[in-house]
């Protein structure tokens, strides 16, 4: 991270340096075709799903799935790392934020498993051996306010018992019981109870697959993107829990 942010502040300080060339630094359309094909050019491998400009004169925003990277055409230079401003707030962040809320907003709710029924509206995506899913699963298995939307997308090159598991939570006839069983780590280790797989993870796998989500675990709290098991976070979106009478 620090190597990254070095870089960045190196290039910026050369993007104000030197003007930027003529097609890097217009903000129509015509600038960002010509960035695009740039990009293809330099990085032929680079599988990106579109590019913007910035505030900075001569780089580009670069949407990869669910990652941001950056792009200056005048150095031919890619960026990883995140832009602050002089706030202290991470723009980068921000505007990954944005993007990913904005994926949600016609998601077949109806294939996700659903659990509760509270006012607080939280759509999850989720290998169920990844430690870092079941901490936010707990966290949100403790709180009766929210309603639970659950997309799994095992990642069987580091979780090879995953996708089992995926498909016999999917597959039960009580998914939300299967689902606690399996998050609570009744499985690990063990065989799984014999089922029928009714293919649903296939249609799970091409909803997330469109959301460009690469990793776990991803969290839209009313709207609002998260990325991994942020606890506080996670709170601050979905305030204290009410008092039981």
């Amino acid at each position: 991270m620090k190597n990254n942010l070095i870089a960045l502040v190196v290039l910026l300080i050369a993007a104000m340096a030197v003007p930027a060339l003529a097609q890097s630094s217009k903000r129509g359309e015509e600038g960002i075709n010509a960035a695009a094909a740039s990009l293809k050019m330099t990085f032929p491998r680079l599988e990106f799903d579109s590019i913007h400009p910035t505030p900075i004169d001569g780089m580009y925003e670069v949407l990869s799935g669910d990652r941001i990277i950056y792009f200056v055409p005048r150095t031919q230079h890619l960026i990883y790392g995140e832009i602050w401003d002089a706030q202290g707030q991470s723009l980068t962040r921000a505007r990954q934020a944005q993007i990913m809320s904005d994926r949600i907003k016609d998601l077949p709710l109806d294939k996700a498993l659903k659990i509760g029924s509270g006012k607080n509206i939280v759509i999850e995506v989720t290998d169920p051996d990844c430690p870092f899913c079941r901490k936010g699963s707990e966290f949100l298995g403790q709180r009766d306010d929210v309603t639970r939307y659950i997309f799994f997308y095992p990642l069987t090159r580091i979780h090879p018992e995953a996708e089992g598991k995926a498909r016999y939570v999917l597959s039960s006839k009580n998914p939300a019981d299967a689902y606690e069983d399996v998050m609570h780590g009744r499985y690990d280790g063990r065989p799984l109870p014999e089922f029928e797989d009714n293919k649903q993870l296939e249609a799970h796998l091409e909803i997330v697959n469109k959301l460009g989500v690469r990793g776990t675990p991803k969290f839209w709290i009313n709207g609002t993107y998260l990325s991994g098991a942020d606890l506080q976070a996670m709170e601050q979106l979905l305030g204290a829990p009410a008092q039981k009478q």
